[in-house]
Order: structure tokens, then C-alpha cells, then sequence
């Protein structure tokens, strides 16, 4: 599974517009940050302004906090139930035979997020575009601009897969188990506890190592580095196969980087810390680290 891809080039994608089964979408959303107290950490912006400013030609947009994440929490981007997930995926037309391609504007966070949603919900069939809409625009190719037209309706059917999301309790128990690595993928300040967080306590959860999403992208192009130079940063932390993995960062979203790199690298025990920072800093009853 060494190499295994789910990632697609612009000039692949560039081939395949306009094709019936293909499913494309801008996931992007912006963060807002508010001053340090506030209730929140951020307010969150889905990139619809982004996108009617201008998109690949035919694709659509994805709401992630308003229409695919929990709103019964105070917590920002929680995986939603089936049920809301179906729905919404279909409303986009998602299903049976659809082929997906997802994109977002900076980093690819917001575009593997969707691609962890949907394999978590046992899809298989979705690619995340390399480089993302900088790359594409970057290359001069072809650009739309308004609101989304949509796709036709479809029936996107859920078949939930187990161990895709562990909860505080999973990641509590998981510490010094020799067999899983936990890896934060926030930034090394962030992460060291030099910085103030915006998500309460600063620190990382005991034991867990670091690998910043980040550096899994190269900051001009946007694309992602070669599979060998994210090897190289994984073994550096301890990663093996053979182990089990739970990433985690903010708020579930820049840890998926890390997962799709993982996954395209042949890694099959993964799994996300949903709550990530966001629960864990602000539960004065978790432990946390510094340094």
C-alpha cells in the first residue's frame, strides 16, 4: 500500500471537468480569532466569499461547521451524526458512483477533513487536489466566479466504519501504551507551550510527539512534500507501522494532514482525536505538558 494515492494533480484534474460523476468541491472555511477571554477561540467564516470570488469551473461548496458538524456542541467542527451527514452529502449530490474531488484555499486541512468525513462514513471514492486552489490559479488555468450552481440531488448512503474518532477517555487510556503514538500537529511552539494558546491551557497532551501539519506541504506551491521526505519525519518521531496512531491538534482539522499522509504512506491504524485541543486545554481535570 507503500505510495498508495488518493491525491489528484491540477492537470488531472484539469482532464476530467465537466465529466457526469465527478463531484467537486471548495471546503474552505476562515477563522476568525478573537481577543484572548473571549468565549470562544475563534468565530468560524465559511469561505463562501472566497469561492464566489472565483472556483474551478463546475465546482461546488462545502459548509463544514454549518451543514457537516455537530451543532449541539460548544465545541467547532464535531463530526456530526449519519443521519446529518447523509443528508447533507446528498442535498450536494453525493452518491453511489460519484467520484469526489475536494479542494481549499492555503492548506489542504479543510479538504482532508472532508476526505477523513468520508472515509470514516465508508467512502471510498474521493481525492484531495494537490496544491489546492493556489496551485491551480498559480498555473493560469481556468477559473469561474459567482455562487455555487450545486450538483442534482443523490442518495448518499452512510456505512459507518469503526476507530475513525476516540474520544478524551480513548486518548486517557492510550497513554503509555507502547503500541500507539500520539501526535499533535499543531505547531512546534504551540506545541512546546511557548506560545499562548487560543484554546485554553497551553501545552500538548502528556507523552504525545509532534509533527506539524504544516510541514507536510511545501509553503510556496502548496503542494504536498514527497512521501519520502514525510517518512523521513514520521520515523524521526518513532512512527512504525505497526503501531497505532491518534492524531490531534485545535480542533480536528489540521491533525487530518497528518492522517491522509499516513494513509497514503501505507499506515492503516489511524485514528482522530475529534476533541483535540479545543476539549482537552479547557478540562482543568486533563493533564497536559509543556516544554
Amino acid at each position: 500500500m507503500a505510495g498508495h494515492s488518493e491525491l489528484i494533480s491540477t492537470a488531472e484534474l484539469a482532464t476530467m471537468l465537466g465529466q457526469p460523476n465527478l463531484r467537486l468541491f471548495d471546503c474552505t472555511t476562515t477563522l476568525e480569532y478573537l481577543p484572548p477571554g473571549s468565549d470562544a477561540p475563534y468565530n468560524v467564516v465559511p469561505g463562501r466569499h472566497t469561492f464566489e470570488a472565483g472556483h474551478v469551473p463546475g465546482a461546488d461548496f462545502l459548509d463544514l461547521q454549518g451543514e457537516f458538524s455537530n451543532p449541539n456542541t460548544r465545541l467547532r467542527f464535531m463530526m456530526a451524526d449519519s443521519a446529518r451527514c447523509e443528508a447533507a452529502f446528498s442535498r450536494h449530490g453525493v452518491g453511489e458512483g460519484s467520484f469526489v474531488v475536494l479542494y481549499s484555499i492555503a492548506t489542504p486541512m479543510w479538504a482532508t477533513r472532508f476526505w477523513w468525513m468520508l472515509k470514516s462514513l465508508g467512502f471510498n471514492d474521493v481525492a484531495v487536489l494537490d496544491g489546492g486552489w493556489d496551485k491551480w490559479k498559480a498555473e493560469g488555468r481556468a477559473v469561474e466566479t459567482g455562487p455555487a450552481k450545486g450538483y442534482p440531488p443523490a442518495k448518499f448512503t452512510a456505512k459507518p466504519r469503526h476507530g475513525f474518532f476516540v474520544d478524551r477517555h480513548q486518548v486517557l487510556a492510550a497513554r503509555g501504551d507502547r503500541n500507539t503514538v500520539v501526535v499533535n500537529a499543531l505547531n512546534a511552539q504551540l506545541h512546546r507551550g511557548l506560545e499562548p494558546s487560543r484554546h485554553g491551557r497551553p501545552g500538548h497532551i502528556p507523552g504525545s510527539c509532534n509533527v506539524s501539519a504544516a510541514t507536510m506541504t511545501d509553503p510556496e506551491t502548496k503542494a504536498f512534500v514527497p512521501l519520502a521526505d514525510a517518512e523521513q519525519r514520521f520515523a524521526a518521531q518513532g512512527f512504525s507501522r505497526d503501531k497505532r496512531v491518534i492524531a490531534y491538534c485545535g480542533g480536528g482539522i489540521s491533525a487530518t494532514v497528518d492522517l491522509f499522509m499516513l494513509h497514503r504512506l501505507g499506515y492503516d491504524k489511524l485514528t482522530l482525536y475529534d476533541g483535540s485541543m479545543g476539549e482537552w486545554a479547557t478540562d482543568d481535570k486533563l493533564p497536559i505538558e509543556t516544554g
